[in-house]
């Protein structure tokens, strides 16, 4: 006991080192180097290190699953027409091929309810199309009517002129009488005048003067008588003319009265043919209609939201039957951005996914150490704000990287990462603190320069 109390007025550090009392230097680490500042100066040098690293800046928002092409979005059924449901031919998530009957309507407006309508259309067409004929017919009877007329006519005034003409000769004779019948009366008359004179001088008998008297009374008759025949020769020149212009009148007037039936057949051939383009119109039309009572799938996918359920359930006018999803798509991802996010995000931007369902480990500021990510390039943003107060982008798969996973689906989520400007740590915490944006750059598409 003497040994071990002998130390008790002695400080730590004048005991012996070969003593057997080890619990001081269990318990106060005499003599141990301390590690502390080691490991504290390692953790600085490393945040250091790590402030200086490079950092990606990005913009995330989500997004939902859609297709490039609009005929790759999903398709509604509509119904066309108004009818009932007679039949279906599919069920909700089954798969059909484009032209596949889907339903069959039955009829529900009753100026279709006749069976045999398309036959009784044909046959007031074929009606129509004789009646047509016959307008055309009697068109061209009227035609040779007029053309008889006209040739008539021309017979008659042929006939006309040349009694015209021989009365025109008859009366220049007639003036050449009457021309002759004056010479001769004047002859006369200077006879008598001579005869007056021989008769008082007796060189000519009372007789030879009364004679001469007799045959100027006679030349003055032949006067009277000429002058009668050239006015009556004239009035029948007239008279001539006058029928010339009454046979012309009455042969125009025939003729413009078969021309006019012929119009008249012609109108009604017209308005036959506008009735039956008309009908054969109608009769299209009942033809397609019969044809729509069967719907049809158009294109190839798979039909689901049915909206009709039972048989004899009555469909509108361009009412929704049900929906078809396309087989064969393209898909691209459709992500609403914030205004303020807008003028970092261009055509060609790279983005990088997290679709749903599908495991991943996001580094966002290093997606090249990220995993279970897909790559996607922007390829429209558009400039009209959506219903939401943000701008709709559209991006598409990257040609360039890994393939989007097939189990992807029409309307599932997705979150996206647009990839901004690389910068480093510091920077990134310093721009977070102080709330500024995010850098802002134009995006380039690293392309070979053309050669001119």
């Amino acid at each position: 006991m003497e040994t071990e109390y002998k130390y008790l007025n002695e400080t730590l550090e004048q005991l012996p080192t070969d003593t057997k009392l080890k619990a001081f230097t269990h318990i106060y680490r005499i003599g141990r180097t301390r590690a502390g500042k080691l490991w504290f100066g390692g953790i600085i040098l490393a945040v250091l290190v790590l402030l200086f690293l490079p950092w990606t800046q990005n913009i995330r928002a989500k997004g939902n699953i859609t297709a490039v092409k609009q005929e790759q979005r999903p398709q509604e059924v509509n119904s066309i027409i108004a009818g009932k449901i007679v039949k279906w031919y599919v069920k909700e998530g089954d798969l059909v091929n484009a032209g596949d009957t889907i339903l069959q309507l039955g009829e529900v407006k009753p100026e279709y309810f006749d069976p045999q309508l398309l036959q009784r259309t044909q046959q007031q067409i074929t009606a129509k199309q004789n009646s047509a004929t016959g307008y055309e017919n009697k068109a061209a009877t009227a035609q040779n009517q007029a053309s008889i007329l006209a040739s008539g006519r021309n017979l008659k005034l042929a006939s006309i002129n040349n009694k015209i003409q021989q009365q025109q000769l008859k009366v220049n004779i007639d003036e050449m009488d009457l021309v002759a019948t004056n010479n001769e009366v004047s002859v006369y008359k200077r006879q008598i005048d001579a005869g007056k004179i021989m008769l008082d001088s007796g060189a000519i008998s009372l007789v030879d003067f009364e004679k001469r008297k007799v045959n100027y009374q006679n030349g003055l008759a032949k006067i009277n008588s000429g002058e009668n025949k050239l006015a009556q020769s004239k009035q029948e020149l007239i008279n001539l003319r006058i029928e010339q212009n009454i046979a012309t009148m009455d042969y125009n007037d025939k003729i413009s009265k078969a021309e006019g039936d012929k119009f008249s057949s012609l109108s009604n051939a017209a308005s036959t043919d506008a009735d039956i383009s008309k009908l054969q119109n109608t009769y299209s039309n009942y033809d397609a209609r019969n044809k729509l009572y069967f719907v049809t799938a158009s294109q190839s996918g798979q039909i689901t939201k049915a909206k009709k359920a039972g048989i004899g359930e009555l469909l509108k006018e361009g009412e929704m039957i049900a929906e078809i999803v396309p087989d064969i798509i393209e898909y691209a991802v459709e992500m609403y951005i914030d205004p303020m996010d807008l003028p970092l995000l261009s055509k060609g931007q790279t983005v990088r996914f997290i679709f749903d369902g599908v495991p991943a480990i996001v580094f966002s500021g290093w997606p090249k150490s990220s995993y279970g990510t897909f790559a996607g390039v922007v390829s429209a943003v558009e400039t009209n704000v959506s219903s939401n107060g943000k701008f709709r982008v559209l991006v598409v798969e990257d040609a360039k990287d890994k393939k989007w996973p097939q189990t992807l689906r029409m309307g599932s989520g997705a979150q996206g990462i647009a990839l901004l400007k690389d910068v480093p740590i510091y920077y990134e915490l310093w721009r977070h603190i102080n709330g500024f944006p995010a850098e802002y750059y134009q995006y380039q598409d690293k392309k070979e320069p053309q050669k001119y």
